[in-house]
């Protein structure tokens, strides 16, 4: 359900409380409070990430780049400026993969990720799949490095699953 749609006392107690815990355990600062732009369109940050994708740059580094100016730094991740001086701050040219975030071969990535995403039952972000095993949160990223050694037994089914 998105956040806009959940009950003020949920939505008040995951962008205060939360995301704080969180924020010390990783050792990643937040802003306070819900970020100002946080319900924009990503497709334009998301398209960035897609074009660079397969060009050599560091994809890993110019997402967390994105994502620690969101919750940092409360940066608009719709904001075509905002995103160039994201990747220049991290040494990637940003104008090739922007002029390319909107182009229609970028944009059938995207939707074929978000179709991908459907089809695996997907219901929020970050969500990993390891060897077809879905791990939501990134409280579960000690589970998701655990699967990548070995592998939890599998014993729930999705048929039923609400």
């Amino acid at each position: 359900m998105p956040f806009g749609k959940r009950s003020k006392a949920h939505v008040a107690y995951f962008f205060g409380r939360e995301i704080e815990r969180w924020s010390e355990v990783r050792g990643a600062p937040t802003k306070t409070g819900i970020p100002t732009h946080h319900a924009k369109d990503p497709a334009l940050a998301n398209g960035m990430l897609i074009a660079g994708l397969g060009r050599g740059i560091d994809i890993d580094g110019l997402a967390h780049a994105i994502l620690e100016a969101h919750w940092r730094d409360d940066a608009d991740l719709a904001d075509r400026l905002t995103l160039a001086s994201i990747g220049r701050s991290v040494g990637v040219d940003p104008d090739s993969l922007l002029d390319r975030a909107t182009t229609p071969e970028v944009q059938q990535v995207y939707r074929a990720n978000t179709e991908e995403a459907v089809r695996r039952s997907v219901f929020g972000s970050p969500t990993y799949v390891v060897d077809g095993d879905m791990f939501y949160g990134q409280d579960r990223l000690e589970m998701v490095e655990r699967a990548l050694r070995r592998p939890y037994v599998a014993t729930w089914s999705k048929v039923g699953a609400t």
